[in-house]
């Protein structure tokens, strides 16, 4: 138990979110507990993590995580471990919370996507329907984001393109989707910027530079594909081109990659299957599904076209995942070590002034903002 390599998780404390500043203290070894001298509360070594609380030992709910990541019906899970369905299904949701806060953590974050493919999933529920939307960045095959939605609207797509957003570098940009015309709306009214001028009143919105975007199109007869129609949108044929032979290699444009990652989820969640008989009752349900089996997509799973070729021969070359492809780590995680992950919370602020700031508030700003 290093006091220095923790921070303190309570959102009301100034020095929340910041190890190694000399404000944890060690509070009981034996129970694994520290102390913040700043806010005087304790914690343990599991508080903000997915096993903050529970009686059950990490390794048992990590078995049982695994087996739900990876497409094991929860009623086998039952009658094989013998625990209730409520209590597998808490697990999943526990679980589906820390892969959120760690995907917003490590993932949204700005960085060259090159190309990004985009599609929607048509789920069913107990008398309707809802949407799950997805992107993916091709080159590292990293899951970027998801949304859920009712209704395949304006509102569904731009809420997953701003997401895509705040994972994008200002740098050239290719974005793939399929024929839906909310995609490429969305994608103009989301990648703009304010201008600048110093006059009074709204400022002017610009839209990001070599922003491309394209389309394929498909046509059906009874159901089978028949003709595919591939549209440039925005940008010119040979910036098109070059994104997609930077971030893609050899081939045209296409859905090809988004396609797979859609079979991915339809494999492990199983309110996605065609023509299956699970059935979504909530849609948070299927929020907390989503966010699970990305994030042990993009940090717990070695993804064969992401191994890189050995430099000697006859050795092997090295396995990576969509996370180690990206930068974001250096190793496969485990899915203990996944639910285990600490996400900071926000850095704090200093309230809004009114008057001559105290002196306390002063060393607080001083000491936690600087």
């Amino acid at each position: 138990m290093d006091p220095t390599t923790v921070f303190c998780p309570n959102v009301a404390c100034p020095a929340r979110g910041q190890a190694g500043k000399g404000n944890i203290r060690l509070h009981s070894r034996k129970d694994q507990r520290f102390l913040c001298t700043e806010c005087h509360k304790t914690f343990t070594t599991t508080t903000g993590t997915a096993f903050d609380r529970l009686r059950t030992s990490a390794e048992t709910v990590t078995r049982v995580v695994t087996l739900l990541a990876h497409g094991c019906p929860r009623q086998a899970i039952v009658v094989a471990c013998g625990f209730d369905e409520r209590t597998v299904a808490a697990w999943g949701a526990r679980a589906g919370r820390q892969g959120q806060a760690i995907q917003e953590h490590l993932v949204e974050h700005p960085r060259d996507l090159g190309q990004v493919q985009a599609d929607e999933i048509r789920v069913k529920t107990q008398g309707g329907i809802v949407w799950m939307a997805l992107a993916m960045m091709v080159k590292t095959r990293l899951w970027l984001a998801g949304e859920v939605r009712m209704q395949r609207d304006m509102t569904l797509i731009r809420r997953l393109i701003e997401r895509v957003r705040r994972c994008a570098a200002y740098r050239p940009l290719l974005l793939c989707t399929e024929g839906l015309s909310s995609d490429v709306r969305a994608m103009r009214e989301t990648f703009r910027e304010p201008v600048r001028t110093g006059a009074q009143g709204r400022p002017r919105l610009r839209s990001w530079r070599h922003i491309s975007s394209a389309q394929v199109v498909k046509r059906y007869v009874q159901g089978r594909v028949v003709d595919v129609e591939r549209r440039i949108v925005d940008g010119t044929p040979a910036r098109v081109e070059t994104l997609r032979r930077r971030s893609q290699g050899h081939g045209v444009i296409n859905t090809a990659d988004i396609e797979r990652l859609n079979a991915t989820f339809r494999e492990r969640l199983a309110s996605l299957t065609r023509r299956g008989r699970a059935l979504v009752r909530h849609t948070l349900t299927l929020q907390h599904g989503m966010y699970l089996i990305g994030s042990v997509y993009n940090f717990c799973t070695y993804h064969a076209s992401l191994r890189l070729a050995a430099s000697a021969a006859g050795r092997r070359g090295i396995k990576r995942t969509p996370a180690m492809a990206a930068g974001i780590t250096d190793h496969c995680w485990t899915v203990q070590e996944l639910l285990s992950f600490h996400v900071p919370p926000p850095r704090w602020t200093p309230p809004k002034p009114r008057g001559r700031p105290s002196h306390a508030l002063k060393l607080l700003i001083e000491r936690w903002c600087s």
